[in-house]
């Protein structure tokens, strides 16, 4: 597949950025998320190896990215991203025959290589055609440089292979029809680049790993990636994680692929001065996109702990926000499965999608304008800590299913849940606890019973709140800051029941971070009664 060249967009000033302007006018998304939690729960990663081939990969690799989108849509966006948003990858992308490879030895003043399509000037090693080519040995003051203009893959596979870069890029792919980085089993393998080089040019490398190429990486190997000028890892196409073990630290961005990042497995883990992972193809709207169907990812970031100017969708595996100013970020956020856990200052999960002239950001709804966007959840564990806004849709929210826990902020500028064009219930069990002045309720036509109560004095910290139907503790939920509402919803709770809530108790059973079903009341005092189906009276109501 011929590469997709496109300029870099222009520079984005930190902690600002610009959604597109003329995108998602109909993107709605339905309960189809549903089907791409199940045809995701079919995709599979090995690691397997052999003493003459070597693959990790997913079964169906090619098409994970569309699994996990265009089941989870429906109309235009289903149709469009049906079209556009399958990656790169093959199932043999990370196999490779070693009997047929080329050997390349790094070493400093005196690299060699076994075979053809090699050129070697002092302490820069190039690539210079499609072939897989084995790597190991170290430059301390070196680069390795791809450089193929010919159809083809080119596979580099790290065999134990440490390269440093004080002037630039480790490892930088300036053309090829794709590139494939195999990390071999047993190996860590590490690449660092300078400190302060120029990246200001259109396309020069800002990462100790860059390509403008697409680029796949995989095995079942390590990677260490330090960023010490500005970014991990960098693509100007595709990024497709199919296996490994990925530590990145990076100075601006963790990981950025330009069109899209589909992490199929492997465990990632990145510490990054800015966002962790990113896509941004602000030109393009088919792309932008990052999605997560299995494998683990751990991040710690300045700014987002995931940004997609396109769609972001989670179909399994494992998200862990650690540290973010804003949890996780995207054009239409689908969660259909897995495990996502999000620390943040500000939003955890903010939806904007908007277009130019539609209000965006801010507090609880009520009065700000739907977008168009949506953000669905069908299935997983989703559990937020935020000082912020818990749950922020400048479009819709779609609850259907899954399991999601909101520790929202204490000030009353922000809210658990903040929805510009409403919530829709219709399965699930969300709890989402916050400040009082701008809470939200579900919308009063959602199927599936909700309550939502401002409660008659604050909780604090650490204290336990119970709903309480008769003598059934049907949840209980302890509180990570001070809180004045909650809102509580599962197929437990019936429309126009009375439901009283108590402080003072406990969890019990299995928790899934603050919150059990069940718990018990013992030695708690009662603090309000609510009717199911009556909207919270703060800043942004439940809609008619």
């Amino acid at each position: 597949m011929a590469s997709r060249h496109q300029p870099a967009p222009p520079p984005v000033p930190e902690h600002h950025h610009p959604r597109r302007t003329s995108v998602m006018t109909l993107r709605r998304f339905t309960s189809g998320l549903v089907a791409a939690g199940a045809a995701l729960a079919l995709v599979a990663c090995s690691g397997n190896t052999t003493s003459t081939t070597t693959a990790a990969g997913a079964a169906s690799v090619g098409t994970v990215a569309t699994a996990a989108t265009s089941g989870a849509v429906s109309g235009d966006l289903a149709t469009r991203l049906a079209d556009n948003t399958e990656s790169h990858a093959q199932a043999d992308d990370a196999s490779y025959d070693a009997a047929t490879a080329v050997t390349v030895t790094l070493a400093d003043g005196a690299s060699t290589a076994n075979g053809d399509g090699v050129t070697i000037s002092g302490n820069t090693v190039t690539i210079t055609t499609k072939g897989t080519y084995v790597l190991s040995g170290s430059l301390t003051n070196g680069q390795v440089v791809v450089n193929s203009s010919v159809e083809g893959k080119v596979r580099l596979v790290l065999n134990g292979a440490t390269i440093t870069n004080p002037s630039g890029a480790a490892l930088v792919v300036t053309a090829a029809d794709e590139a494939v980085v195999v990390l071999a089993d047993g190996t860590t393998n590490t690449l660092t680049d300078g400190t302060g080089y120029d990246t200001t040019a259109t396309d020069s490398p800002n990462a100790a790993l860059f390509s403008m190429a697409d680029l796949t990486i995989g095995g079942s190997g390590t990677l260490v990636v330090h960023g010490r000028t500005a970014d991990g890892i960098a693509t100007k196409d595709g990024l497709v994680i199919l296996g490994g073990t990925i530590t990145v630290d990076a100075v601006d961005d963790g990981i950025r692929g330009k069109d899209y990042i589909d992490v199929q497995g492997g465990t990632v883990s990145v510490t990054a001065g800015q966002d962790g992972l990113k896509s941004t193809n602000e030109t393009d709207d088919s792309v932008g996109w990052i999605a997560v169907s299995t494998g683990s990812v751990t991040l710690t970031a300045g700014d987002d702990g995931i940004h997609a100017e396109g769609d972001l969708a989670i179909a399994g595996g494992t998200v862990t926000v650690a540290k973010s100013a804003e949890g996780i970020e995207g054009a239409n956020i689908a969660i259909s499965g897995g495990i996502v856990s999000i620390t943040a200052s500000d939003d955890g999960v903010n939806v904007s999608g908007g277009t130019s002239g539609q209000t965006q950001g801010g507090g609880g709804g009520g009065g700000m304008q739907d977008d168009g966007s949506l953000l669905g959840i069908s299935g997983g564990t989703v559990i937020v800590n935020s000082s912020g806004d818990g749950l922020d849709s400048n479009g819709s929210t779609e609850i259907t299913g899954g399991l999601i826990v909101v520790s929202g902020p204490s000030a009353n500028n922000n809210g658990a849940l903040d929805s510009n064009g409403g919530i829709n219930v219709t399965g699930g069990t969300l709890i989402a606890a916050g400040s009082s002045g701008m809470a939200e309720s579900p919308d009063a036509t959602s199927t599936q019973g909700w309550l939502a109560a401002t409660l008659t004095q604050s909780v604090a910290a650490g204290k336990t709140i119970s709903i309480v139907s008769g003598d059934t503790v049907i949840a209980s939920y302890t509180t990570l800051r001070t809180v004045s509402s909650v809102v509580f919803t599962s197929s437990a709770i019936q429309k126009g029941q009375t439901y009283d809530i108590y402080v003072g108790g406990s969890l019990a059973g299995e928790a899934s971070g603050t919150y059990s079903a069940g718990g018990s009341i013992s030695g708690a005092s009662k603090l309000s009664t609510v009717t199911a189906g009556v909207a919270t009276r703060g800043g942004g109501m439940g809609r008619p």
